[in-house]
């Protein structure tokens, strides 16, 4: 096997690992939000649920970096696999007689735990695009941006399908099922796995997951707001304002909601997904220098903070829920998810270009970092804003963050021409 054949196959099986992890994650982020909303959850209580999950996604991407580079990436995807298996079996053993406090407590720490095995999956296979694409005519671009649409695409399968699978199977019957498809997948991409990932190096110091680099910190600030802007409205928000007009309080009014709103969210994930995949043409990346590409980003981040304040602004004027409102609410979502999906995939091709090859996982560890502390903000002011002033003050909140991204985007500076890749 040649050496290009050999990164092909071995990324190709990193994506497919990728992909079935995700289908998973977004499965269970549903499945976890209906059931306990429709077990009376305030949506306090709701975002309390998902604040470990991404706690524990800071720390695992501050020492992933530093696992994957001492012990190698294809044990932090083999780890991340596992441990999501080990929390969807824990999750099994819920009992619907503990109290809401116990009850938030357990699924607390299960989300924790698949929260590190998120992020553990997450920081393997990004790392492993920039080692193993190719490096001219906007290859590693290209990479990454068919990794992140495509696995996008798939955790918004994922959210149809936890919704179908609580509405149709149960909750326990639900994660069981998942978690032995999962636990097939390991077993085969563990036997399968071709080589082509780094194996790490014994000398990888954990003090160097701290970057040096202005661009790597000054995009990882910007990562902060931008993908908490989108979960302040995404985790609890939206889902219970739509549960809100969608159901009527009986059982199959229940059903129905959870099948709309699920539908809804697999729509602007899989959407998401294809604008990230089709980015570097959006951007024509292929034939503009970097330069340009680090200049977009704080363009198209000013561009998306418009979408939020203009549907604040439809809400205000009709507070009560009616058909334009939720149509308008909709379509300005999906707007958002697609100039969103830009600036993401923008942010994702820009840090694996600022990182150096040596210490990629430390830097890419060190922006997902970020990325966890964005969705930790945005997932703990989703319950917040919403209890607090509503739609509205939600979708404001989001409007503001977008423009605090803008801000660090726009100082990103270009590179040196002789600087290493």
């Amino acid at each position: 096997m040649t050496e290009r054949s050999a990164g092909l196959s071995a990324y190709a099986a990193v994506t497919a690992a990728y992909w079935a992890f995700m289908l998973t994650d977004g499965a269970l982020r549903m499945l976890v939000l209906l059931h306990f909303h429709s077990l009376g959850f305030s949506p306090v209580q709701l975002a309390y649920l998902f604040l470990l999950y991404e706690v524990a996604g800071m720390a695992t991407n501050l020492a992933a970096g530093w696992i994957a580079a001492r012990f190698g990436l294809a044990s932090t995807l083999y780890a991340g696999l596992g441990l999501q298996v080990a929390a969807l079996l824990s999750l099994a053993q819920l009992e619907p007689s503990w109290s809401v406090p116990v009850s938030v407590a357990f699924v607390m720490c299960v989300q924790g735990a698949s929260g590190v095995a998120k992020d553990l999956a997450k920081m393997s296979s990004k790392s492993a695009v920039k080692l193993l694409a190719p490096s001219g005519g906007g290859g590693l671009f290209r990479w990454v941006a068919v990794l992140t649409g495509s696995k996008n695409a798939v955790k918004g399968l994922g959210f149809l399908l936890g919704a179908v699978l609580l509405a149709g199977a149960g909750f326990v019957p639900a994660v069981l099922a998942m978690a032995a498809v999962l636990a097939a997948i390991l077993a085969a991409v563990a036997l399968l796995m071709p080589p082509g990932l780094p194996r790490g190096r014994k000398g990888a110091k954990f003090s160097e997951v701290l970057s040096d680099s202005a661009n790597v910190n000054w995009l990882s600030a910007a990562r902060v707001f931008l993908f908490g802007a989108r979960d302040v409205w995404f985790v609890v928000g939206i889902p219970i304002y739509f549960y809100a007009v969608l159901s009527d309080g009986s059982e199959a009014g229940n059903r129905a909601a959870f099948f709309m709103i699920g539908s809804f969210m697999a729509v602007w994930i899989i959407l998401y997904g294809a604008v990230q995949a089709a980015a570097p043409r959006i951007l024509r990346a292929a034939s503009r220098p970097e330069g340009e590409l680090i200049r977009a980003a704080r363009g198209w981040a000013a561009g998306l903070a418009l979408v939020p304040a203009a549907l604040v602004v439809a809400v205000l004027l009709s507070p009560a829920p009616t058909p334009w409102l939720t149509g308008l609410l909709v379509a300005g979502l999906l707007a958002f998810g697609a100039v969103f999906a830009v600036n993401s995939s923008l942010h994702s091709y820009l840090i694996l270009a600022f990182s150096k090859s040596e210490r990629v996982t430390m830097d890419v560890g060190f922006y997902y970092m970020a990325n966890a502390g964005g969705r930790l903000l945005g997932t703990l002011l989703s319950g917040l804003t919403y209890q607090a002033g509503g739609l509205p003050l939600v979708l404001g909140t989001a409007a503001v963050m977008v423009g605090l991204s803008a801000g660090f985007a726009g100082q990103l500076r270009d590179r040196p021409a002789d600087a290493p890749a």
